[in-house]
C-alpha cells in the first residue's frame, strides 16, 4: 500500500470521513457504581488525516480508540468508519513462534490474499518499514524498535484506510522513538492512511499530527483542538514544535488541576 492506484485515490477522495464519532459516551459499572468515562464525544477523522488524542492518564483515550476499533460498544452515540480499522498497540503483540514475515502473512491471509502472493507482499511491507531482509528473523532476534516496525507493517497489511495507534512508541528509548516518529510520518505520507494516534506525550502529538485533540480528565470530553500548521519533516526539537507544545501543555495542566479540584 505504499503507492495508491488511481482508482484507490479517487475512492478515498470521495469518502467524507475515515471515522465519524457522534455524541459518544461510555460508562462502566463496577464496585463503586456507574462511572462515566467518556461524555458526548463528537469527532471526525478525514481521509488521509493524522489526528492525535492527548490527555492525562485515565481520561479515556484508549477507551475511545477501542470503541472506534469495534472492540467495545459505546453506551450512547454512534461510531462509523470507512471499512474496518487496523489497530496497533503499545506492545507489539507479535507471535513469537512466527518469523517477522510470517507475522505479516497472517494478516494477509486473514484479508484473503492468495497464498502464492503473501511472501512477496510481506517482503514489500518489510521494505516499506525499512526492514528489508528481515523476513526470516524470529521475534527474539529483533530489537524493540524493529518489533514495532513489524507490527506497523502487519497493521498496514490489513489494507485499512484507518490506522488506530495506542501509544505504540511509549516503551521505546528516546532515540528509537525519534527515529520511528520520522518513519511513521514518511509511511503515513506515502500511503495516505488516516491515523488516530493516542499519546500522553505532548511533543510527540505535535511532531506527528495535523490536528491535536485534548481530552479533559474523567469524564473525557473534548476540551480543545489545535490545527498543527508546521511543515513536514518536523523534529522534536524544532522551535515551532516546542512553542506549540508549551501552549498545549499549559492547557493539559489546567485540565489536570480542574480534575484535582473535584
Amino acid at each position: 500500500m505504499a503507492t495508491l492506484t488511481k482508482d484507490q485515490a479517487e475512492d478515498r477522495t470521495t469518502v467524507g470521513h475515515s471515522a465519524r464519532i457522534e455524541h459518544v459516551s461510555k460508562s462502566f459499572t463496577g464496585p463503586a457504581g456507574r462511572q462515566l468515562v467518556l461524555d458526548d464525544i463528537t469527532l471526525d477523522v478525514a481521509p488521509g488525516e493524522f489526528v492525535t488524542l492527548l490527555g492525562a492518564s485515565g481520561c479515556g483515550k484508549s477507551t475511545l480508540l477501542n470503541l472506534v476499533a469495534g472492540l467495545d460498544a459505546p453506551t450512547a452515540g454512534t461510531i462509523t468508519t470507512h471499512g474496518r480499522p487496523a489497530l496497533m498497540f503499545q506492545e507489539h503483540a507479535l507471535f513469537p513462534w512466527l518469523t517477522a514475515g510470517k507475522n505479516i502473512e497472517l494478516a494477509l491471509r486473514l484479508r484473503g490474499v492468495a497464498k502464492s502472493e503473501r511472501r512477496t507482499e510481506a517482503e514489500r511491507l518489510l521494505e516499506l518499514v525499512r526492514l528489508g531482509g528481515s523476513y526470516g528473523k524470529r521475534v527474539h532476534e529483533l530489537s524493540g524498535g524493529m518489533r514495532q516496525r513489524v507490527a506497523l507493517a502487519r497493521a498496514i497489511a490489513q489494507d485499512s484506510q484507518l490506522l488506530l495507534m495506542d501509544e505504540p512508541f511509549a516503551a521505546l528509548d528516546a532515540i528509537t522513538r525519534d527515529v520511528l516518529h520520522g518513519e511513521l510520518t514518511r509511511i503515513w505520507r506515502e500511503t495516505q492512511l488516516s491515523v488516530l494516534f493516542v499519546t500522553h506525550n505532548v511533543r510527540e502529538a505535535v511532531r506527528l499530527a495535523e490536528r491535536v485533540v485534548l481530552l479533559s480528565s474523567r469524564p473525557g470530553r473534548i476540551a480543545r483542538e489545535w490545527t498543527v500548521g508546521i511543515e513536514h519533516p518536523r523534529r522534536i526539537e524544532d522551535t515551532a514544535v516546542a512553542e506549540l507544545s508549551v501552549e498545549i501543555t499549559e492547557e493539559l495542566r489546567g485540565e489536570i488541576r480542574r480534575h484535582g479540584q473535584h
